[in-house]
């Protein structure tokens, strides 16, 4: 049996760090999780609810009772539930309750890749390889603003920039990045240049600590 392989994949949103952690979980053979959705679940749930997304008490009492089977809801990707996602988070007990989950999902025979905010510090500080994937906020907003238009939502870059900032600052107190994670500004990378490096960072890991998938 190979060894456990966790690799955490940090960093803003729209930085690429969700491309970049399927394309590492296909190449590793593990699986992935996207932990911003769990949030963006429970935001979802609180809005479905009728409940300020501010409310903190009720977002706790939600993410304590959290289901994997509402990742599945396809409204977890729209804008909206990114804006619910970033005003829940914020609150202790939410991170609290779905800390748990995310964990058990890291340790499973194998391995993992997570890509979120505090995977390589809170999540899993004992992954073997740690990302800390990066860009120019308004390189993020371009990027958002194209998947979001490609999905056939109405939004302008502006507000998607406007959108991106309020979120930085909201997330910032939980973006920690682990002083062992080799940092990738993927500003200035197409797809295919960020995917080259961080895979190459993974694989000087796996290499150093014996763990080799090839």
């Amino acid at each position: 049996m190979k060894p456990a392989l966790i690799i955490a994949v940090d960093g803003p949103a729209a930085s690429g760090k969700g491309t970049l952690a399927k394309r590492l979980a296909a190449q590793f053979g593990l699986p992935v999780l996207d932990t911003g959705l769990l949030y963006r679940a429970v935001g979802q749930h609180l809005s479905d609810d009728g409940h300020d997304l501010d409310d903190g008490v009720a977002a706790t009492a939600i993410a304590a009772r959290f289901d994997p089977v509402w990742l599945e809801d396809d409204r977890l990707r729209r804008r909206e539930a990114g804006e619910a996602a970033s005003r829940v988070a914020k609150v202790d007990g939410v991170r609290k309750a779905l800390r748990q989950f995310q964990q058990d999902f890291a340790r499973q025979p194998g391995g993992a890749v997570l890509d979120g905010r505090d995977i390589g510090t809170v999540i899993a500080p004992d992954a073997q390889a740690k990302l800390w994937i990066d860009a120019d906020v308004a390189i993020r907003a371009g990027r958002r603003y194209r998947e979001l238009v490609a999905r056939g939502e109405s939004v302008t870059e502006a507000d998607i920039l406007a959108d991106l900032v309020a979120r930085d600052m909201r997330d910032a107190p939980n973006m920690q990045i682990a002083p062992d994670a080799v940092r990738i500004d993927t500003s200035a990378l197409d797809v295919e240049a960020a995917y080259a490096r961080a895979l190459a960072a993974v694989l000087a890991v796996t290499a150093r600590t014996g763990q080799s998938r090839r």
